[in-house]
C-alpha cells in the first residue's frame, strides 16, 4: 500500500477521524482521495486551527489530529502549540515538507530543521528518514502524545512521500495509567488520618484523570477545605459545595496566608504552585506539612516542598480512600461568598452574575476573559464536572477557537464562549469556523475597551499610566455579521437578560457583545 493508505487506515484505527487544518501546498498530496468517512475542521490560520484541535481533544479525552503547513504555518501555530503543552493537551500534529529530491537546494516554503522548529513545546518530534517510516512515526507520535503527562507531539512529512510503498502498521494497545508507589501512598493516608487541620488543592489533573468523584469523597471523609490551585485550567471540584474554599492566587504570600494553621496540604492534579509575581519566604505555612499526586515528572522534580507520587489521580485518589478511614474533625471555616449584585451600571460583574443564572443547567464554559476571571470565581460557579475549560499558558486567542472545538466534540450541549475583547481579537477568525460547522455557540464578548487585566497588574509595578492598552472602535456585532453569525450589543443591564436567553436559546452561533464600565 502507499503511505497515504497506512496512515489514514492507522489514524481510522485510533479514531483520529477529524482532521483539524489550514491547508498549503506541501500538504496537499495527503488529501488525494480524501476518505469519506473523515471530517476536515478547516479553521483560517494556523493557531486557530491548533486551538479548536485543543478544545476538541480535551472535550472528547482523546488526542485530535492536526496538519499544518511547513515553516511558515508551524511558526503561526507555535503560540497554540505552547498552551496545548501547558495544557497537557494530547495533539498529533503532522506538517507539510518540501520534497526529499530539492531539500538540499533550499527550496521555496521548505522546512530547515523541521523537526526542531516546535520544540521544546511538543513531548517528540521527527521527520521520518524514509518514506516507508511516515506510518512509524505518526503510529509512536500518538503514544507519546497519550502518554501521561499528555502533549503535542510532531510529524513532519515531505510532498513527495505519500504515494511511496510501504508496509501497513496495526495499532496497538498501550499502557497509559501510571499507578503510584504503593508504600508512599500509604504513608500520605496516614498523614491524611492523623492530621488535624488538611487542606486539599486541586488542580486540573483532577479533571483530566476523571478523579472528580474520588476527590469529592476524600475532602468529605476527612473534612478537608477545597481550594482551586493557581491558574488552573479546568473545574476539578463544585464551588457550591460546603468545602469549598475558593480559589488560591498566584502569590507566594498570598498562598501562604490563605493556607495558614493547616497542618497538611495535600496537592492533588496541581503544581506547587504555580506563580505570576515574585515572592520571597516559605512556600507552605511553618508548620505544615505538604503532599502533592500527580502524574508529571517534570513538576514533581521542580516543587520546592514536600513529598510528590507519580500516579494516576484517579488510582491515586482511590488509594487514599482505600488506606484513610473518617475521623472526627470540626468542619472547616469556609469564607463568605459574593453578595449578590444589583441592577445599576453594567458591570462584569452583574454580566456574570445573570450568566449563572440564565444559562443552561449542562452548559459548559470556555473562557478567556483575564481581567474578569476574578468576578467570575465569585459570581459564576462551576457545579458540574467537565464543564469549564481555559488557556494554562497565559497566553491569548486559545479562548474562541478552544470554543468551537469543545462544541464539535460534545454535541448536544450549549458551549458559551466567554472572552474578552483583547483576547477575542487573537483568534477572531475563529467565528466563521464556527459559522460553516454549524455549532450553536452563544460567544459572549465582555467589552471594556481595553487591555484591562494590563491596566491592573501595571498597578502592581506602580505604573499608573500605560500606552498600547485602549482598545477604542471594535464593533464586534459587525465583526460577527462579516464572519456570518448574528451579533447583539448590550450596554444596559435592563436589556441584558432577554440578550442572553436569545443567544442561549439558538440553535445556530450567535455573539452577544457586552459593553461594561
Amino acid at each position: 500500500m502507499t503511505v497515504r493508505e497506512a496512515v489514514f487506515s492507522l489514524l481510522r484505527e485510533f479514531g483520529l477521524t477529524t482532521v483539524f487544518g489550514n491547508p498549503g501546498s506541501t500538504e496537499l498530496p495527503m488529501f488525494r482521495d480524501f476518505p469519506s468517512d473523515f471530517r476536515y475542521a478547516l479553521g483560517l490560520q494556523e493557531s486557530v486551527v491548533v486551538a479548536m484541535a485543543d478544545g476538541f481533544a480535551q472535550a472528547r479525552g482523546d488526542a485530535a489530529l492536526v496538519n499544518l503547513h511547513s515553516a511558515i504555518g508551524v511558526g503561526h501555530a507555535v503560540g497554540s502549540i505552547f498552551t496545548a503543552y501547558k495544557n497537557q493537551t494530547p495533539l498529533l500534529i503532522t506538517a507539510g515538507q518540501q520534497a526529499r529530491s530539492i531539500l538540499p537546494f533550499e527550496p521555496f516554503l521548505y522546512s530547515e530543521q523541521a523537526a526542531q522548529l516546535p520544540k521544546p513545546y511538543v513531548k517528540w518530534s521527527c521527520e521520518p528518514a524514509r518514506a516507508a517510516d511516515v506510518p512509524a512515526a505518526i503510529a509512536r507520535a500518538y503514544y507519546v502524545a497519550m502518554q501521561p503527562p499528555r502533549g503535542p507531539t510532531f510529524v513532519s512529512i515531505p510532498v513527495d512521500d505519500w504515494e511511496r510503498p510501504c508496509a501497513p502498521v496495526a495499532a496497538r494497545q498501550v499502557s497509559r495509567r501510571m499507578a503510584g508507589d504503593p508504600a508512599l501512598l500509604e504513608r500520605a493516608a496516614a498523614a491524611l488520618r492523623d492530621s488535624h487541620r488538611p487542606v486539599i488543592v486541586v488542580g486540573a489533573g483532577v479533571a483530566r484523570d476523571q478523579a472528580w468523584d474520588e476527590t469529592i469523597a476524600l475532602a468529605e471523609r476527612h473534612q478537608a477545605a477545597v481550594w482551586v490551585s493557581p491558574m488552573s485550567a479546568r473545574n476539578s471540584f463544585p464551588e457550591r459545595h460546603p468545602l469549598f474554599a475558593g480559589f488560591l492566587p498566584a502569590d507566594r504570600a498570598a498562598i501562604v496566608a490563605r493556607l495558614q494553621g493547616t497542618d497538611l496540604i495535600l496537592a492533588l492534579g496541581a503544581p506547587v504552585f504555580t506563580y505570576h509575581v515574585e515572592g520571597h519566604g516559605p512556600h507552605i505555612p511553618p508548620g505544615s506539612a505538604l503532599v502533592q499526586l500527580g502524574d508529571d515528572p517534570a513538576a514533581a522534580a521542580w516543587s520546592p516542598a514536600g513529598t510528590s507520587i507519580l500516579t494516576n489521580l484517579k488510582l491515586g485518589v482511590a488509594a487514599l480512600l482505600a488506606h484513610s478511614p473518617a475521623v472526627t474533625r470540626t468542619p472547616p471555616v469556609i469564607p463568605a461568598r459574593a453578595a449578590r449584585i444589583d441592577p445599576g451600571p453594567l458591570s462584569d460583574r452583574y454580566l456574570l452574575q445573570q450568566i449563572a443564572a440564565l444559562r443552561p443547567a449542562d452548559s459548559i464554559i470556555v473562557e478567556e476573559a483575564p481581567s474578569s476571571r476574578g468576578p467570575m470565581h465569585d459570581h459564576l460557579p462551576l457545579l458540574e464536572r467537565d464543564t469549564f475549560y481555559t488557556c494554562a499558558s497565559g497566553g491569548l486567542g486559545h479562548g474562541l477557537p478552544a470554543a468551537v472545538g469543545v462544541a464539535l466534540a460534545r454535541p448536544g450541549r450549549k458551549v458559551i464562549g466567554l472572552l474578552g475583547d483583547g483576547s477575542a481579537m487573537y483568534s477572531i477568525q475563529g467565528l466563521w469556523s464556527a459559522a460553516e460547522l454549524r455549532q450553536p455557540i452563544a460567544f459572549i464578548i465582555v467589552n471594556n475597551g481595553s487591555y484591562r487585566a494590563l491596566e491592573e497588574f501595571g498597578r502592581h509595578f506602580d505604573i499608573k499610566a500605560l500606552p498600547g492598552v485602549q482598545l477604542p472602535h471594535l464593533d464586534f456585532c459587525a465583526l460577527a455579521a462579516g464572519h456570518g453569525i448574528k451579533g447583539i450589543r448590550v450596554e444596559r443591564c435592563e436589556d441584558l437578560d432577554a440578550a442572553l436567553r436569545q443567544v442561549f436559546s439558538a440553535d445556530v452561533p450567535m455573539l452577544l457583545e457586552v459593553v461594561v464600565k
